[in-house]
């Protein structure tokens, strides 16, 4: 091994040899993802992180002595062994491979070493395998070795590349806050962390670097940017985990357009460089379209709209109260309860939606099909999905709603949908939350079902939209209070601040969210800066002035000491890099992810720490139940 490593260097990787190399002699390191003894020859496939070579062991190489004994050592390696191999790079002739771009040529190997043996490992190192994803993250240095998951990080480093150079280009400075914050409410959950030397006391791991990136501007560093982990201890799914990295990124004297087009520059730079696409074949004012939050809600449902096939919503609720139901019995609960005043036009309680599908598309679900669409609403808490096909007079065929519905509210609907012969329409109504959940989840399944998106992947389409003025409020029915949608501290419309003391619920803000394919990739806000009109959305929110010192009282502090207008945003590094690698979730571009029950199956964490550990802490575990009448008693540890 010690030729290899001191003299013989290596010379190429295995993704990188061509025709053009013949004659050379190379020498490679990798691992052996096949074996095949001929007779006579021993042949490999030699991997590492660029590619694979493959690589011939024959006696009766003239010339090189050596080649003997690396064909007897060849016969005894295995698959995933760790070698170095010199030899002369070869051309294979009419055995090309066109599917490997070192194709065309292989390596007869005069020289072998064996760096390392390899037990049998628990599944086939490959592209493609039918192994769980339970066992592949048990051994997640193994799956790491498969090409696509190679790539998927690779894709990552040119990102974080990018966006350094791209801020360093544009004045910014990558500074650093820190994870272990105080406790604010607000936003997501945190992970506490007890302080061993402030008993009773604890931490919180950062949910975000936001106050700090705000202390940042106030400290007059004008342009920050930080490539940053944060945690947030709250439900997984495939967009997402507990620790995450973000772009991070706030200014000073700018407003809600300087932001977007320092973004919208380092999206375009980031296709470019990474993806070898650019983005202004189909942006060609170099900026991306705006979408207001509230006609977002009205078409899709969500303020994270997939653009990349149509199927827009449309809100008949005003109809369904024009015609007192029109006929139809649930139609007409809902239009009887606005009718007696029950419900705040501005603020309705139950809506009707219905989505068409145009008739090309229609054709190709069978009955059995739509009949499975009731269960897939119902797994959303909808109580069923009603249909109605288009006939050529107008009517509403293979529905009830067909048999009751008033021709005046029909026709109304038909034409705000744009509805023909042969379309379909969906509807949902009820409680405004559900239908617009149902709906939204509902357009992209059909979409999918139809092979209008993949399944996953983007399929190289990239449709980037940004979402804007939401509401700064949201109402907490569990609370009866108003709650900040985003954070406390989101500047609101300037025509808007005289509705925080009188209707809240009416207030817009500077608040924006950049979209890619109908994943949310990252959001922002131009901040507060005033306190006065701090002050006022504290008291919207219920929030005293001693409870706002309480929790914010640094930050409050620092805003009074000269603090510039300023804004930001996070742009998710993980979503971003799934999205333009094609992966299907989160946990492929993560090296080290965590499950969705937020467990790490490599190193077994979450785990039990011993008593002694817990009594340092001052702290005292209290067992749920039923775990506490199966585990055997363990010394307890003080509380403070």
């Amino acid at each position: 091994m010690a030729r290899f490593i001191d003299e013989l260097k290596r010379t190429h990787r295995c993704g990188d040899l061509r025709a053009t190399d013949v004659g050379k002699e190379v020498i490679l390191f990798g691992w052996v993802a096949s074996y095949r003894d001929h007779g006579g020859c021993v042949f490999f496939d030699l991997r590492d992180r660029e590619g694979i070579t493959q690589i011939v062991f024959d006696p009766t190489i003239e010339g090189h002595p050596l080649a003997k004994d690396a064909y007897a050592l060849a016969q005894s390696v295995r698959t995933e062994w760790v070698i170095g191999v010199r030899g002369i790079v070869t051309s294979r002739g009419g055995n090309k491979n066109p599917k490997l771009p070192t194709g065309d040529i292989e390596i007869r190997a005069v020289e072998l070493t064996v760096f390392n043996k390899s037990d049998t490992p628990p599944f086939e190192i490959q592209d493609e395998i039918d192994t769980g994803e339970e066992k592949r993250l048990q051994y997640r240095y193994l799956d790491l070795r498969r090409a696509p998951l190679q790539k998927a990080l690779k894709v990552r480093h040119r990102i974080n590349q990018t966006v350094r150079g791209y801020f360093d280009s544009e004045g910014f400075l990558e500074l650093e806050t820190p994870f272990m914050v105080k406790y604010t409410p607000g936003g997501a959950r945190n992970f506490l962390v007890p302080s061993r030397m402030n008993a009773g006391k604890f931490y919180a791991l950062a949910e975000s670097p936001q106050l700090f990136k705000q202390l940042y501007m106030v400290a007059g560093f004008d342009r920050y940017f930080q490539i940053v982990k944060c945690f947030r201890d709250e439900a997984l799914r495939v967009d997402r985990q507990p620790e995450f990295t973000q772009i991070d990124v706030e200014m000073s004297f700018v407003n809600q357009d300087d932001i977007f087009r320092t973004m919208e520059g380092l999206i375009f730079k980031i296709w470019k460089d990474v993806a070898g696409i650019d983005l202004l074949a189909k942006y060609p004012s170099g900026r991306f379209p705006q979408l207001p939050f509230e006609e977002s809600m009205a078409k899709y449902g969500n303020d994270k709209p997939d653009l990349r096939f149509d199927m827009q919503h449309n809100d008949v609720t005003d109809l369904v109260i024009e015609h007192v139901g029109g006929g139809i019995p649930f139609f007409k609960d809902i239009a009887e309860k606005f009718a007696s005043g029950k419900y705040r036009k501005d603020l309705p309680a139950e809506i009707v939606k219905a989505m068409r599908v145009p008739a090309e598309h229609a054709a190709k679900l069978s009955r059995a099909e739509l009949d499975k669409l009731e269960d897939f609403v119902k797994g959303m808490g909808s109580k069923g999905l009603a249909r109605a096909k288009i006939d050529a007079t107008g009517g509403w065929a293979q529905s009830p709603l067909g048999k009751t519905v008033t021709p005046e509210l029909r026709a109304a609907i038909n034409e705000r949908a744009g509805a023909k012969e042969g379309d379909l329409l969906f509807f949902q109504f009820g409680k405004e939350a559900v239908v617009q959940t149902v709906m939204a989840n509902l357009r992209v399944h059909l979409a999918k079902k139809l092979g209008l998106i993949p399944d996953t992947g983007h399929g190289g389409k990239f449709e980037l939209l940004w979402v804007i003025n939401p509401p700064l409020f949201e109402y907490d029915e569990d609370t009866n209070k108003w709650a900040a949608a985003h954070h406390a501290f989101t500047r609101p419309h300037d025509e808007c601040v005289d509705m925080l003391d009188t209707d809240p619920g009416k207030v817009l803000c500077y608040r924006y969210d950049l979209v890619l394919n109908g994943f949310e990739i990252g959001g922002g806000s131009i901040r507060l800066h005033d306190p006065e009109i701090q002050a006022k959305v504290f008291r919207a929110l219920g929030i005293e002035d001693e409870e706002a010192r309480e929790k914010f009282g640094f930050l409050l502090d620092a805003l009074r000491f000269g603090a510039p207008p300023h804004g930001g945003i996070a742009v998710g590094m993980d979503r971003l890099a799934m999205l333009l690698s094609g992966s299907q979730s989160l946990r492929d571009v993560i090296p080290f992810p965590k499950t969705q029950k937020g467990t790490d199956q490599m190193t077994d964490a979450p785990n039990r720490v011993d008593a002694q550990q817990l009594k340092e802490l001052h702290i005292r575990i209290v067992e749920p139940a039923a775990a506490a009448a199966a585990a055997p008693a363990a010394p307890a540890a003080p509380t403070t």
